[in-house]
């Protein structure tokens, strides 16, 4: 299937997902969003995708943000509330995906775009890339859940500050301040992505995919009722083909063989 506003592909284990509205600094609209949500359900019930790799079009932007010329045109506390809800759904689906979903931040991630950056499991940014959420310059607030995830992410104190600046913070900035995980000269921030995506699929499915949910749903959870998840997955895993074949071959001073069960 072709897209209009996003290029998708597929090779050896790892999907790649192109935001492709340059001329509009990829923002999203909601075209794309409908979009971003059809190639979501693509890589969910396809298998053979280990990994995920999301990035934008051309040198200046992953996503500058939303389309600001579609939210002016909003007209009703509803309308508002429906936009908000589309992008939601999709970013749930995406923390729901077994496989890994890597943002190769090339360029400016503002507002909508670092709320989908922030949605991704691991951030990697370009050394020209700025992130932010500027919605209050706007008259508005982050409504595709990046203020709630930006909490989670570095506290309460330094999300209120973003939050309610508006400001944009640089590369170097951001990754002192955990927003993103490496930093990457822009001519080297893709291929760093693939060979981190390469390194996750040579470890086993079905712990990566139940790492993930780990660590994702353990940050819902107090500390205590996270490691009975946590004693649960782990009890579940040392039952499968998978750990069997990887403690052998770790015995044996030889690669593991995955059956992903």
């Amino acid at each position: 299937m072709t897209y209009e506003n996003i290029l998708f592909e597929r090779t050896d284990g790892i999907a790649v997902i192109t935001m492709n509205r340059p001329r509009a600094l990829n923002a999203l609209n909601a075209a794309t969003i409908g979009e971003l949500n059809a190639v979501v359900d693509a890589i969910a019930a396809d298998s053979s995708i280990r990994a995920v790799i999301i990035t934008g079009a051309g040198e200046k932007a992953f996503v500058a943000g939303a389309d600001i010329s579609e939210i002016n045109t909003v007209t009703s506390a509803l309308q508002g509330t429906q936009l908000s809800e589309s992008l939601h759904a999709v970013f749930f689906k995406m923390a729901e995906l077994p496989q890994v979903v890597i943002a190769a931040i090339n360029g400016f991630a503002l507002g909508g775009g670092f709320e989908l950056a922030l949605a991704c499991d691991i951030r990697l940014a370009s050394e020209n890339a700025q992130v932010g959420l500027p919605e209050v310059t706007l008259g508005l607030v982050p409504g595709w859940g990046g203020a709630l995830r930006l909490q989670r992410l570095v506290g309460t104190g330094m999300a209120k500050y973003l939050v309610l600046s508006g400001e944009r913070i640089k590369a170097a900035e951001a990754l002192r301040l955990g927003l993103v995980e490496k930093v990457y000269p822009a001519e080297e921030l893709l291929g760093a992505a693939h060979a981190l995506a390469r390194t996750i699929t040579k470890n086993a499915p079905l712990a990566t995919a139940l790492a993930k949910r780990l660590i994702n749903r353990g940050a819902e959870m107090s500390l205590r009722d996270a490691v009975a998840y946590e004693t649960g997955i782990f009890g579940q895993l040392c039952t499968t083909a998978d750990c069997k074949e990887g403690t052998t071959a770790f015995l044996e001073k030889r690669p593991a063989v995955w059956q992903g069960e």
